[in-house]
């Protein structure tokens, strides 16, 4: 049996965003299509970094809920609810390119997926852009797609 390609495994209608896009937007974008993560892309489609559910959560860090505790029937907020709105407002608002990871491990599509998988493990990433030799993303494969190609090769 011949051995596995990128080009065998990969989804090749990649969702991707710009670098300056909001926060909010990659939320969105994210939560729409049941993805955790896309490649950031230039106008030309050319690899500039990828952003994750992770990326978004660690920027949220920032956040705190504002405290507070009840006394007899009324809340006190220890914190103001104004500022937490302002400042989750400001964070929704921040670009996609703040948040980003810029050195972004790709393959292109004559890589073996045993190379790839190994690359995921190594590296601790659940996804890798499959790339033409303009860094144009063409692909992406994610560990759910490489455990799919494991069962598809033992039928």
């Amino acid at each position: 049996m011949k051995e596995l390609l990128a080009k065998d495994i990969m989804v090749g209608k990649v969702i991707t965003i710009g670098k300056d896009a909001s926060i909010g937007e990659l939320s969105d974008l994210l939560i729409n299509n049941k993805i955790s993560g896309v490649p950031v892309v230039d106008s030309s489609g050319k690899i500039l970094g990828i952003v994750t559910e992770a990326d978004i959560i660690i920027k949220d860090a920032d956040l705190h809920f504002p405290r507070y505790f009840k006394l007899l029937d009324g809340i006190i907020y220890l914190e103001s609810f104004r500022k937490f709105k302002n400042n989750l407002k400001k964070h929704l608002g921040s670009r996609v390119e703040d948040i980003m990871t810029d050195k972004v491990k790709t393959v292109e599509e004559d890589t073996p997926v045993g190379d790839i998988a190994s690359m995921m493990i190594n590296n601790n990433v659940n996804r890798i852009p499959v790339v033409d030799k303009d860094k144009k993303v063409i692909g992406i494969i994610t560990r759910r797609d490489i455990v799919k190609s494991m069962i598809v090769k033992e039928k």
